[in-house]
């Protein structure tokens, strides 16, 4: 099986989401927003499926790396086309992102699992069909009754509870919020959430990523005295000795590092410097599923557990067959948003939760999307 063709349709959608401009989403009015379906194409009429962002994966990233590199290749040789790509993006300048890469590396574990009618965590080797889920908030904000004060916060999270989350991750404020960034005020949230929910749900933090050491240490501090699971990203992550600094110093588990550079060596850095208590990797952010598992079985080698950053089917799958990832980072989440709501490309949720804070792996061939070709074919962007 040789792979023929790698193609591209942008499809325009409605959302009720807005970026800042720092680049965190929040609640906004309905507008027309654009995602993009990759699809690898086989001659025994195989395909693979991933979802990315049509920025990152806009036609002269498909035709200078992604379609010359794949085309002509076994797709299910994915660790030879991983590193191809990887060494490609020495000289790409930027232009191929570990984005564009794990969207592409994914869909070849799609399309092993659809051909062979396995979903990809049994092909990774298979350790749970379900995880539990924490909801993961959407940054604070300036909305009336969203998440603008510590009160709102501890009133979402007592809602988050009631639907069945087990535990609760804050992203606090950060600019363009007028009146962040305020270690103070994170705080107070921090606070309100642990009097609201009570003792017996775990909490985690992850703050302004470029507070001061003394900031960090401050918060940190305060932190462990609510009694909270685990601080992330509240420091420039390319500091690697500022973490190192930081976690010598806290109790509470440092995690790390979520955007750094690096992929697994960048990881394996961290471990050897003491930077990080859990270490952190989610599939977008290292390029693929393959590079993710690097990462996981290393935390693991060192008796350290692999927290997976963010959501998504592909994320799932990785949880699905590691041992030391605690949990699914279900999110972003908002008062004013309904996240049960299934997307317009897709005709089932990925990660349905049931009552209890469980979510399943995706049990169909592959990674298992739902995906509705029909509205992809019918919202396609000209010219895209």
């Amino acid at each position: 099986m040789k792979i023929t063709d790698v193609r591209v349709d942008v499809f325009r959608y409605e959302s009720e989401i807005v970026e800042d401009d720092e680049g965190h989403q929040h609640p906004g009015p309905k507008q027309e927003a654009q995602s993009a379906l990759l699809t690898v194409v086989t001659d025994e009429g195989a395909e693979g499926y991933g979802f990315g962002s049509p920025d990152l994966l806009r036609k002269s990233v498909i035709d200078r790396y992604l379609r010359p590199v794949l085309t002509g290749r076994d797709p299910m040789d994915r660790e030879q086309i991983w590193q191809h790509l990887f060494h490609w993006q020495r000289l790409g300048w930027g232009a191929l992102s570990d984005h564009a890469v794990a969207v592409a590396e994914t869909a070849l574990w799609d399309l092993a699992g659809r051909h062979i009618g396995m979903p990809v965590y049994k092909l990774l080797g298979g350790f749970r069909d379900r995880v539990p889920a924490y909801g993961s908030t959407m940054c604070g904000d300036e909305l009336e009754g969203g998440l603008a004060t510590p009160e709102d916060y501890a009133r979402f999270a007592v809602q988050l509870v009631e639907r069945g989350y087990r535990a609760i991750k804050l992203h606090t404020w950060m600019p363009p919020v007028s009146f962040s960034p305020d270690v103070k005020m994170d705080v107070k949230a921090a606070a309100a959430v642990r009097e609201a929910v009570g003792p017996d749900v775990e909490l985690m933090v992850d703050a302004y990523h470029y507070y001061s050491r003394e900031e960090a240490l401050h918060f940190g501090r305060e932190l462990q005295k609510l009694d909270y699971y685990w601080f992330e990203e509240p420091m420039d992550e390319y500091s690697t000795s500022s973490y190192a600094w930081l976690a010598d110093q806290l109790d509470i588990p440092v995690i790390g590092p979520e955007f750094a550079g690096g992929r697994h060596r960048t990881r394996a850095e961290w471990i050897a410097r003491g930077a990080a208590d859990i270490v952190r990797a989610g599939v977008p952010d290292v390029g693929g599923i393959g590079p993710t598992m690097k990462i996981a079985h290393l935390a693991e080698s060192h008796g350290m557990s692999c927290e997976i950053h963010f959501a998504g089917a592909a994320n799932l799958h990785v949880l699905g067959a590691i041992s030391n990832g605690r949990w699914y980072e279900r999110g972003l989440l908002h008062p004013f948003l309904d996240y049960e709501q299934v997307p317009p490309w897709l005709n089932s949720l990925n990660d349905p939760m049931d009552d209890e804070g469980f979510v399943p792996v995706p049990s169909g061939p592959g990674l298992g999307e739902d995906i509705n070709f029909d509205y992809i074919r019918a919202n396609l962007v000209d010219g895209a």
